[in-house]
């Protein structure tokens, strides 16, 4: 009976996701005329498909040498590169973004560092990588609705994003204390159960960053791999609209952050589409061109994904249904957060 609890329980978190996705799709297809999707696609050519591979393929060297610093050089690059390419072929086929337990799972058996103390260390990335998606969107956004008011408020965001990290990085230097100081009042409420778990995810991740001179050489790959997102964007922007600011690749890359974040189907199907689709419609974009070069965009990131993936997965010898047995078990660290 517990078992037919569990499985239930498992497909009522699963379907929110799926009818999120349908909806966005659907949402989109009402401004997306056919005939003119159709032209849309038929301008897509070998050079821009070779231009978002080639992103794809430096965003995730990036992310690797990201991932290998975060760790303090206890994994090799190639670790880290193909770690986070599994991951992301994982989390293209299953819910829950549970590839960031396979690749931690996978990097952690090869390294020998463990699967829970890599596992910590991904959550510091997706800190940062929400920061990051903050301070893009403040600085962008006021470029884009050309109100003067709105940079003051964009300064300030900007300026509690980075006091936020280094209140973090001085956390982490007095893990032990401030763990057990924040641990005396979990179980109290429901509330304190779900924010001291996140704390003390965040605090075990930013303990995997030794020094300053370490965390500001994560913020430089980090940075660097969201630039080359930016320029994806606006590769991708000025195929629909020629001339455009190098910006609003910026604007976009936030936007679509924030949008995939939302809680949807493996890859966030839909929702990435409508997603991308909105921020070129906002910056002039036709939707039906929009929509296009979404789709093929999307469908360019889960192949090149699929491939390293599947490729890394080679090289750790692992079966596939072994794999989705093994992860389906846990959970994201997000989620893991929430109820540890």
């Amino acid at each position: 009976m517990a078992k037919e609890k569990k499985g239930g329980s498992i497909w009522w978190r699963i379907v929110p996701g799926i009818l999120i996705s349908v909806l966005a799709v659907y949402a989109v297809l009402q401004f997306v005329n056919p005939q003119d999707l159709k032209s849309a696609l038929s301008t897509v050519n070998l050079e821009f498909v070779l231009a978002v591979v080639a992103f794809n393929v430096v965003s995730l060297l990036l992310r690797g040498k990201a991932w290998q610093t975060i760790l303090g050089g206890k994994i090799t690059f190639w670790q880290g590169f193909f770690g986070v390419s599994e991951g992301y072929f994982l989390n293209n086929i299953l819910p829950f973004r549970a590839g960031e337990f396979g690749r931690s799972f996978f990097v952690g058996k090869s390294s020998g560092l463990g699967t829970m103390y890599t596992l910590s260390s991904i959550v510091i990335e997706r800190a940062l990588d929400i920061g990051f998606a903050a301070i893009l969107i403040v600085l962008t956004l006021p470029n884009l609705t050309g109100l003067d008011w709105m940079k003051p408020i964009a300064i300030i965001a900007l300026v509690l994003v980075v006091v936020s990290f280094a209140g973090l990085f001085l956390l982490s230097r007095m893990k032990e204390k401030v763990i057990a100081w924040i641990s005396r009042n979990e179980g109290k409420s429901r509330f304190y159960s779900f924010v001291i778990p996140l704390l003390k995810n965040l605090i075990e991740g930013f303990s995997t960053i030794k020094k300053p001179s370490q965390f500001l050489l994560v913020l430089f790959w980090i940075a660097l791999c969201w630039a080359v997102w930016s320029g994806l964007y606006y590769f991708t922007l000025i195929q629909i609209i020629p001339g455009e600011p190098f910006w609003t690749g910026a604007f976009i890359c936030s936007l679509l952050a924030l949008g995939i974040a939302i809680p949807s189907a493996p890859a966030a199907l839909g929702v990435f589409e409508a997603a991308l689709t909105g921020a070129i419609v906002l910056l002039g974009g036709a939707t039906s061109s929009a929509f296009g070069y979404a789709l093929t965009v999307h469908l360019i990131h889960f192949i090149v994904a699929g491939i390293l993936g599947m490729w890394g997965l080679s090289r750790d010898q692992a079966n596939l249904s072994t794999v989705f047995n093994e992860i389906l078990k846990k959970k994201s660290p997000t989620e893991s957060a929430e109820t540890e």
